[in-house]
């Protein structure tokens, strides 16, 4: 009986040292995915195939959106001029628009059993926007800049819609055309608008007819 009572209470002791609130820092170990796979096995009723073209194009999205996104902040930041209290609004607006909308995306490839794209450098190298200068820009330059962004979401929207309706991939599809396609065209309304060269504070006199 003693000789039972010891070896509980050394299970006891040996159990108790595995357990500790001390931090266990500087871990490290292999990935448990490698990035561009998707799990296996899923019960989605979407073949493997499927799953990693969407993953593979939703990815693209991403990296684009996760750019505009973090375009907007910076000329939120940097804004200038008569415009910048409606601009540097506007501007943060947008912003939180698009983290609802990368977040949306980040969600979905990781639904599919794919793996988002995260870092700052890996989306640098995937998206296709083109980088900005560190230092401040024009009013117009930064609206036209943040359109030339939202053209590139817009158009990859449209060409990701139509093909993950043809692969029956409907999520995907209504993520695309409800949450990205008609933000991004709602906000690019907006910057437009910005655009228009009209008079301020003094109607536009018509010009006088030379003829005659």
């Amino acid at each position: 009986m003693a000789r039972k009572d010891h070896n509980h209470n050394r299970t006891s002791t040996v159990e108790r040292e595995k357990i500790s609130a001390q931090p266990r820092l500087h871990q490290k170990a292999p990935v448990i995915q490698e990035y561009g796979t998707v799990s296996h096995m899923l019960p989605l009723e979407l073949e493997e195939p499927v799953r990693l073209e969407m993953t593979e194009q939703l990815n693209l999205l991403l990296a684009d959106s996760i750019t505009l996104r973090d375009l907007y902040k910076k000329s939120h930041w940097q804004v200038a001029g008569p415009t910048f209290y409606q601009l540097h609004l506007l501007f943060d607006k947008h912003f939180g628009d698009q983290v609802e909308i990368v977040d949306a995306i980040a969600e979905r490839i990781q639904l599919l059993g794919g793996i988002a794209i995260a870092m700052a450098a890996d989306v640098a190298e995937t998206t296709r926007i083109e980088r900005p200068p560190r230092g401040r820009e024009e009013v117009p330059v930064q609206i036209s800049r943040l359109l030339d962004a939202h053209q590139i979401v817009i158009g990859h929207c449209r060409e990701l819609a139509k093909r993950s309706d043809d692969l029956g991939d409907d999520g995907t599809n209504d993520l695309v055309v409800s949450d990205v396609l008609r933000t991004n065209e709602l906000q690019s309304w907006f910057l437009t608008q910005h655009l228009v060269d009209e008079p301020l504070v003094e109607a536009g006199r018509p010009r006088l007819s030379r003829a005659g």
